[in-house]
């Protein structure tokens, strides 16, 4: 058996493959790591790589596997992404070839859904103004207001797995739960306890708004102008889903009106611009894409 490795040396890579991970691997096949000294194998690598290879193991960056590449993987049985969506990585040629895929989807899932909870609870509870007026040596800060979670009305946008752990963490807070998805059945809003809304309703209605969507065709753009000028007067809007999803601009300049908050934790451009305006906007928390999975899920 061999299995090829495709992520550097760094810490990305020895967040997954710990001393304790790699001592298991190797008790099974030989296994192959990259050290080219960069974040992932180029596609040229990876054919050069995968002859003879039966498990390959990706992580973000990784190329493609394309007909090009399984032309060269004679004897690939698995493919195991250490990340959680497989689209940009997989090809349909590889399924074709019976190629067993495997992600992180369930525990990044869980991750993501957790760090969203935490991310509404600081913003609600507004902690990252308290802990700063602590540290810069003051006591509450001038404006002493907060909220919590239990009652609210929140609205999820998209219902994938992290949509589905997220209203499954709700369910303690008793809040009214609103849901958009051209998916989810009816048993299972009964099951999280929620109703069925349109994205104007939540975006008219809820307290708090959770951006759960996948980034595809269909949906890019989806959350437009219209729906940031429905929304409530002190109402949050969380995204730690992906920034194409939203008209940026538009979100933008309704939250310079200073009318509603936002958590942002993911960006059109990464890592996000030292100048970029968002970081001058006292009503919007930023966090560095870190929703999950947590380092120590890895």
């Amino acid at each position: 058996m061999k299995f090829l490795v495709t992520m550097g040396e760094g810490e990305v890579m020895s967040s997954f493959f710990t001393a304790k991970a790699k001592r298991e691997l190797e008790k099974h096949a030989e296994v192959i790591y990259n050290k080219t000294g960069r974040f992932s194998l180029n596609k040229e690598e990876l054919m050069k790589q995968i002859k003879g290879v039966d498990v390959l193991f990706t992580g973000w960056g990784a190329p493609r596997l394309d007909g090009d590449i399984l032309d060269c993987a004679n004897r690939l049985k698995i493919h195991a992404h250490t990340g959680g969506s497989v689209a940009p990585y997989v090809s349909k040629e590889e399924y074709d070839r019976g190629i067993v895929v495997l992600s992180g989807n369930a525990y990044y899932a869980k991750s993501v859904a957790e760090g969203c909870l935490a991310y509404t609870l600081a913003a609600l509870r507004r902690l990252d103004q308290y802990a700063d007026s602590m540290k810069s040596g003051g006591w509450r800060p001038e404006e002493d207001y907060n909220q919590g979670l239990i009652g609210k009305k929140v609205g999820i946008v998209g219902y994938g797995a992290i949509g589905r752990y997220y209203a499954e963490l709700l369910k303690w807070f008793d809040v009214q739960l609103s849901i958009y998805s051209d998916y989810i059945s009816d048993s299972e809003l009964a099951r999280v306890g929620a109703r069925r809304a349109s994205k104007e309703e939540i975006f008219s209605e809820c307290d708090v708004i959770s951006l759960h969507s996948a980034l595809n065709d269909k949906n890019r753009g989806m959350i437009t102008k219209n729906h940031f000028d429905l929304m409530k007067d002190g109402a949050l809007f969380v995204n730690t889903a992906r920034a194409g999803l939203v008209d940026n601009e538009s979100m933008y300049l309704k939250l310079q009106e200073k009318r509603i908050y936002a958590v942002l934790d993911v960006y059109e451009e990464e890592p996000l611009p030292v100048q970029n305006k968002l970081r001058e906007l006292t009503n919007v928390t930023l966090y560095p894409h870190i929703a999950g999975p947590t380092f120590d899920m890895r």
